[in-house]
C-alpha cells in the first residue's frame, strides 16, 4: 500500500475489520465453555444448604438420603434429587455440613 493518507485509512479499516472479527471468534469460543462452577455452596444446594447446616454431625450418606433424599440440587444435566446425586456412593461419614457440600459438589461436577 502507498504510504499516503488511502493507504493509512485503508490499512485503519483492515486492522478494524479483523479486530471485530478477533472479537467475534472470541465470543463464539466462550459460548462453547462451561458453566463456571458457583463461588457460593448454599446457592447451588438451594433450601438443603439449610438443611444440612442444621443437621446432626457426624452422619451418614444414608441418614442424609433418608432425611433429605427429595430434595432438589441443580446439576450440570439439570435438576436432581439429594437421592439420586449420591446413589453411587457407598455409606460414608461427615463430620459436617461443609464435607456434606464437598462430596455433593464433587459429584455433581464431574
Amino acid at each position: 500500500m502507498a504510504d499516503d493518507k488511502q493507504g493509512r485509512d485503508d490499512q485503519a479499516d483492515d486492522e478494524e475489520r479483523r479486530q471485530r472479527e478477533r472479537e467475534l471468534e472470541e465470543a463464539r469460543d466462550r459460548g462453547d465453555e462451561a458453566e463456571p462452577i458457583q463461588d457460593d455452596p448454599g446457592q447451588e444446594l438451594g433450601d438443603l444448604d439449610e438443611a444440612l447446616q442444621n443437621q446432626e454431625y457426624p452422619t451418614t450418606t444414608e441418614e442424609l438420603i433418608e432425611a433429605f433424599g427429595d430434595y432438589e440440587i441443580e446439576t450440570q444435566d439439570g435438576q436432581k434429587s439429594l437421592d439420586e446425586v449420591l446413589a453411587p456412593i457407598d455409606d460414608q461419614t461427615y463430620e459436617s455440613a461443609d464435607d456434606v457440600r464437598s462430596r455433593i459438589q464433587g459429584l455433581v461436577h464431574r
